[in-house]
């Protein structure tokens, strides 16, 4: 399964003080997609678009805890890793209080605000139309997830769902890759796309030896690029969904 050169001397944990801006041109690379016996989607910022109950859960939690309030282009930007591995660095001994207010927060905002990406339903339909082994790791919250998955009914597409502490550990860690892709029956050789919007997707799937393809990636910097190239880029589902057609 080992598709991709890997290349593991830098990891980039993604809750940061600093802020990145890119000046990444968003289209697809010339190098054209092997066909893939799987494909495994990152959820937010690739498939759908919660970023504003994360925000709202966020920033009551950092209030709760006697902390500055992020703004939405902050936490679109540094709430990457998950919960459970950013909040210690975040609020210290109180990690847990925070974790837990954060989790009852977001329940309260979660459906309300959940959007689709555009074409990604079209996307998911294709692929699975082809009969390709479909999977999400998330650094969200697992049972969180799985409630977003069932809203949408989307439930029928993905053979498997893995969330933040479904594993031993998060993205971007291999070990929700292999639980992910434990049933799939796949055999050394196969070809696997992982799908994402963030640096941490692309070392994910690097790591774990997928074909790592980004989607949209704005505040991505350049020398992060550099250690961590995807495969092919994307602007959106839609463009992605054309280049596999295209296969």
């Amino acid at each position: 399964m080992l598709f991709w050169k890997l290349n593991i001397s830098r990891i980039y944990f993604l809750i940061s003080s600093s802020s990145v801006s890119s000046s990444l041109t968003l289209t697809s690379n010339s190098s054209k997609l092997p066909f893939p016996a799987a494909v495994i989607f990152d959820w937010d910022s690739t498939l759908v678009d919660n970023w504003r109950a994360i925000h709202l859960s966020l920033n009551a939690t950092l209030t709760e805890m006697g902390h500055q309030t992020w703004t939405e282009e902050e936490t679109r930007k540094r709430a990457k890793s998950s919960a459970r591995d950013a909040f210690p660095n975040l609020f210290g001994k109180k990690s847990e209080q925070a974790l837990k207010f954060f989790y009852e927060a977001f329940e309260r905002f979660q459906l309300e605000t959940l959007k689709v990406m555009n074409g990604a339903e079209e996307l998911i339909k294709a692929l699975s139309k082809n009969g390709i082994y479909l999977a999400i790791v998330s650094n969200k919250n697992g049972d969180h997830l799985r409630k977003e998955v069932i809203e949408l009914g989307w439930s029928g597409y993905f053979q498997k769902v893995v969330g933040a502490s479904d594993a031993i550990e998060d993205k971007p860690s291999i070990e929700p890759v292999k639980m992910a892709l434990k049933s799939a029956g796949l055999g050394s050789n196969s070809i696997i796309w992982f799908v994402g919007d963030s640096v941490l997707d692309l070392q994910c799937a690097t790591i774990s030896g997928c074909v790592p393809i980004l989607l949209e990636g704005s505040g991505i910097d350049d020398e992060c690029l550099k250690d961590w190239p995807p495969h092919s880029i994307f602007s959106s589902c839609e463009r992605l969904k054309e280049a596999f057609l295209d296969i």
